[in-house]
C-alpha cells in the first residue's frame, strides 16, 4: 500500500492519483464494458456475479442513468474516446425509449426488453436520469438533451412541492417527516446541470438545499446529520428519527465542500468540513476499520439487521471527502484519514481475480456475497470515487 509521512504528502498524492486513474481505466471500467452492455435489447445489464455471469436480466433505470452519467463524464473530462460516447448514447436511447411513464415520471425497474415492472414513489431515478441527460448534453453538444435535463429537473421540483401527487410512505397527518436524501441529491443534480446551464435558478436550488441541510438536518446536540427529521426540522425520537447513515452524511459533506470551492465561499467550505468531521467520528469502526452502515444518535441499538455491515459505497464517499477536506484546510490529518480509509478499502473490497469490487462484507471483514451488481450496486460509486479523486488531486497542482 502507498504510505504517507508528514514529509511526503506531495509524493503520496501523486502516487494515489496515478493509482486511481489506473484502477478506474484498467480494472473497474473494463469489467462493466465487458459484461453489462446488452447489444440485443439495448441498455445495460447490471446484476452480475463475481466473474460477470448474469444473475438477473431485469434492468434498474436509476443505474442506467448513473452509467450514462459516468461514460459521458469520462468523455467530457478524461478523454474524448468515441467508444465511451457510443456506449453512453446506447444507454440514453434505452432510457428515452422505455424509461418514462405517461405522467412524465420514470419506471424504477424494467424487463430486459424494456417492459415496466416497478415504479417507486421516490424521485431518485429521475434525478440520475437528469444527471445522465446533463452530462450527455455536454458530451454531444446537444440542445435537445439540455432541454430534457432542465425539464426533468423542473418535474422533480414540481413533485417535491406537490407531495400529495405521490403515494405516501407514512401518514403525514400523524407524523410528517422529510429525508436528507432529497436536499443532498438536489445539490449534486444541480451541480451537474450547471455544467450546461449556468442559471440563478439552479444556483438557488443548490443554496436552498445546503441551507436546509444546515438548518434542519444538522443537530449540534448529537454532532450528527440525521437521515430523517420532522418537516419543520425538529428531532423525532423514534427509530427513523434517531437514524444516522454515516456514508450518506459523508457524501453530503463532500457535495457541500465541492460547492464551497466552486463558489470560493469559506462558510460553505467549512460547513462541509464540519459535517465530515462529525460523520467520520460516527462512521469509522475503531475495532475492525471501515465505515459502518448505520448508527443511532443516542447510541441505542439499530433496528436494521445490516446496521454493522461494511458496504462498498460509504468507503468511497469517505475517500473523496478526506481529499476535499485536505484541499480546503491543508491539514495533514485529512491525508492521514485518507490513508486510513484508502488502505482499509483496497485491502478488502477489490477482487484480484476477476476485477471490480465485492460490495458486501460483514463487520469483521468476512465476505457476505460474491455479487458484483444488483439493483443497487453498479458502475457508479466506485468509478465516481476514482475519477473524482484523481481529478481532485490534479486540481491541487494548480
Amino acid at each position: 500500500m502507498i504510505s504517507l509521512t508528514d514529509t511526503n504528502s506531495k509524493n503520496y498524492l501523486e502516487s494515489i492519483a496515478g493509482f486511481y486513474k489506473t484502477h478506474l481505466l484498467e480494472n473497474i471500467l473494463p469489467f462493466w464494458l465487458k459484461h453489462s452492455i446488452d447489444l440485443d435489447n439495448g441498455g445495460y445489464t447490471f446484476s452480475l456475479d463475481k466473474d460477470g455471469t448474469i444473475l438477473d436480466t431485469d434492468k434498474a433505470m436509476w443505474i442506467h442513468g448513473r452509467f450514462v452519467w459516468l461514460l459521458s463524464e469520462l468523455y467530457n473530462t478524461a478523454e474524448k474516446k468515441n467508444d465511451w460516447f457510443k456506449l453512453a448514447k446506447h444507454g440514453i436511447e434505452f432510457i428515452d425509449k422505455y424509461g418514462f411513464d405517461s405522467d412524465g415520471r420514470m419506471y424504477f425497474l424494467l424487463t430486459k426488453e424494456g417492459q415496466p415492472l416497478r415504479k417507486r414513489r421516490y424521485l431518485f431515478t429521475e434525478s440520475f436520469a437528469c444527471m445522465a441527460y446533463s452530462a450527455f448534453a455536454k458530451a454531444s453538444n446537444s440542445k435537445e438533451y439540455e432541454e430534457k435535463a432542465l425539464s426533468l429537473f423542473k418535474l422533480i421540483l414540481h413533485y417535491l412541492k406537490s407531495p400529495e401527487q405521490i403515494p405516501e410512505k407514512t401518514l403525514s397527518k400523524t407524523r410528517s417527516m422529510k429525508s436528507l436524501s432529497v436536499p443532498m441529491i438536489n445539490i449534486v443534480v444541480g451541480q451537474t446541470l450547471r455544467n450546461i446551464n449556468k442559471s440563478s435558478f439552479i444556483d438557488n436550488i443548490i443554496l436552498d438545499s445546503i441551507n436546509e441541510i444546515e438548518n434542519d438536518f444538522m443537530k449540534e446536540e448529537f454532532k450528527a446529520v440525521l437521515e430523517t427529521v420532522a418537516t419543520d426540522g425538529k428531532f423525532i425520537n423514534s427509530f427513523d428519527g434517531r437514524l444516522l447513515n454515516p456514508g450518506h452524511a459523508i457524501e453530503t459533506a463532500w457535495f457541500i465542500m465541492k460547492e464551497g470551492i466552486i463558489r470560493n465561499d469559506e462558510k460553505i467550505k467549512q460547513l462541509g468540513v464540519k459535517i465530515f468531521n462529525w460523520s467520520w467520528k460516527w462512521g469509522w469502526d475503531n475495532e475492525f476499520g471501515g465505515i459502518i452502515y448505520y448508527r443511532d444518535v443516542k447510541n441505542n441499538p439499530c433496528t436494521e439487521y445490516w446496521h454493522d455491515m461494511k458496504f462498498w459505497w460509504p468507503q468511497c464517499e469517505a475517500i473523496i471527502a478526506a481529499l476535499y477536506a485536505f484541499k480546503i484546510t491543508g491539514d495533514i490529518k485529512y491525508l492521514k484519514i485518507h490513508e486510513q480509509i484508502h488502505n482499509y478499502t483496497f485491502n478488502l473490497f477489490p477482487d484480484n481475480d476477476y476485477g471490480e469490487w465485492f460490495g458486501y462484507f460483514h463487520r469483521d471483514g468476512r465476505l457476505s456475497t460474491t455479487i458484483k451488481g444488483n439493483m443497487w450496486k453498479g458502475p457508479f460509486h466506485i468509478p465516481r470515487m476514482l475519477l473524482t479523486s484523481w481529478q481532485l488531486i490534479e486540481s491541487m497542482k494548480d
